[in-house]
């Protein structure tokens, strides 16, 4: 829609919308330069607001009518309720700094602030001189006590307006979850009533999807199958959405893992809150519980990865790299088959690196003959190994009558190395070799620390 900007300055004195004059004591004597602001957010709250065209319209015949010097029109579709958010009216506001306007011609106060933010800017602006006017459909705010407090009365009122519907909102919501019905779309297999009265409206059963996802609960449960299983059951039997598309892969786990489809719902999802559903469930809570049974997995690492019991602790002796391993199986001639760990440089720092590769047990040997000179008091300062130790030292005294303290103490230490290496978890080794707090290398089939790489 074109609209004409007036350019010419006032003919005479403003007036209040009563028609007296306005007491311009306070008031400098300078040119209003004014930028039509219009605003229309999208959400639901403003449906009854003019739209930015005829917001400009009535706005544009007003300029005329007052003789009001308009030098731009800027529009805007975003919602007010956050402050520093709409980037056409952050504009407006550095224009007005930088001296480009000193006065906003807009429908309504809260087409410029429904926020504290925004009205405490605007107030700001006039306080510093910048901002002479503010004009509005039967209203003129200008620098006076007064009409600056009548602006933030109107712009508070529109913020109250905004807190107390996001309160609203969400007591309909929870109390439409008491009555029985999820504040949102029906998931596959029902359909939401759109003919019913606001807040009565019920929630009908699919009746031609609702058996196809029965069946497919059944098969899960029953029959075992997994959810690729059921999908390329699903698209055999050519089954569609209400969009008329096939139900991807993701979207099966989700209709599986779905309690809705039992009676039951969680609103807000992660809220911990649970209601039972006023409409016919599709399938049983047994049967849902079984499926989810059937569902569950194993957690795994990342793709491709294992856990070993020295990686992260070592680095290569020779170029400095770390150290990774690998596992490899032997069959044996009785068919069983026999896992070797190897630990070698990963090359990261030189790839023609050439430290050999050592296997688990030699490893451990190393480690055996590296840990000669940690002391019981190095042991005992880590809880993972104060405990066994205790336990070590008590079969010991039993079996052979070595006891804490005695001479044999020491041989008593290394057999206790000995067991953690050889029979040990994994935890506990590395709490271990985490006594020696240092790095450790992995140097010609040997365990080293301290050492100087060239």
């Amino acid at each position: 829609m074109e609209v004409q900007l007036t350019n010419t300055a006032p003919k005479e004195l403003p007036q209040e919308e009563n028609g007296s004059p306005v007491d311009t004591s306070q008031i400098v004597n300078t040119k209003v330069n004014y930028c039509l602001y219009a605003r229309k957010s999208s959400e639901d709250d403003e449906r009854q607001a003019l739209s930015i065209d005829s917001q400009i319209k009535e706005m544009a015949a007003q300029a005329e009518v007052q003789s009001l010097y308009v030098s731009e029109i800027r529009r805007e579709s975003h919602s007010a309720k956050n402050s520093g958010q709409r980037p056409v009216f952050e504009q407006l506001i550095e224009d007005i700094r930088a001296g480009v306007f000193n006065g906003i011609l807009s429908w309504a106060p809260d087409r410029l602030s429904r926020n504290a933010g925004d009205l405490g800017t605007l107030v700001d602006l006039m306080d510093q001189g910048q901002l002479a006017e503010i004009r509005t459909h039967g209203q003129l705010f200008r620098n006076t006590p007064n009409d600056k407090f009548l602006l933030m009365i109107l712009c508070s009122q529109a913020k109250l307006e905004n807190d107390n519907r996001g309160i609203n909102v969400k007591r309909g919501m929870k109390t439409k979850c008491e009555m029985g019905f999820r504040p949102n779309m029906t998931p596959l297999g029902y359909r939401n009533d759109y003919a019913g009265s606001k807040g009565q409206k019920k929630v009908f059963i699919d009746k031609k999807r609702a058996p196809i996802i029965q069946e497919a609960f059944r098969k899960v449960a029953k029959e075992g199958l997994s959810g690729r299983d059921i999908y390329n059951w699903l698209v055999e039997i050519n089954f569609r959405t209400k969009s008329g598309k096939l139900m991807t892969l993701s979207s099966i786990y989700r209709m599986l893992n779905n309690p809705y489809y039992c009676g039951i719902f969680e609103f807000p999802t992660g809220s911990g809150m649970w209601y039972r559903g006023a409409y016919e469930p599709l399938i049983s809570r047994e049967m849902f519980d079984a499926v989810q049974k059937q569902m569950e997995v194993a957690p795994k690492s990342k793709p491709g990865t294992k856990i070993f019991d020295y990686t992260k602790m070592l680095r290569c002796g020779s170029c400095g790299s770390g150290v990774t391993a690998q596992e490899k199986f032997k069959t044996r001639k009785d068919g069983s088959k026999k896992r070797y760990v190897y630990y070698h440089c990963t090359q990261a720092r030189d790839y023609d690196c050439r430290e050999p590769y050592i296997r688990e047990e030699k490893l451990n040997e190393a480690f055996v003959e590296m840990l000669e000179k940690v002391t019981v008091e190095e042991v005992e300062e880590k809880p993972e190994l104060r405990n066994e130790l205790d336990r070590f030292r008590r079969l010991s005294s039993a079996v052979l009558g070595v006891a804490k303290g005695d001479e044999q103490s020491e041989i008593n230490l290394q057999n206790f190395v000995k067991y953690i290496f050889n029979e040990g978890t994994r935890d506990e080794k590395r709490a271990f070799l985490s006594c020696l707090k240092t790095q450790l290398y992995l140097k010609d089939g040997k365990a080293l620390t301290n050492l100087r790489l060239e």
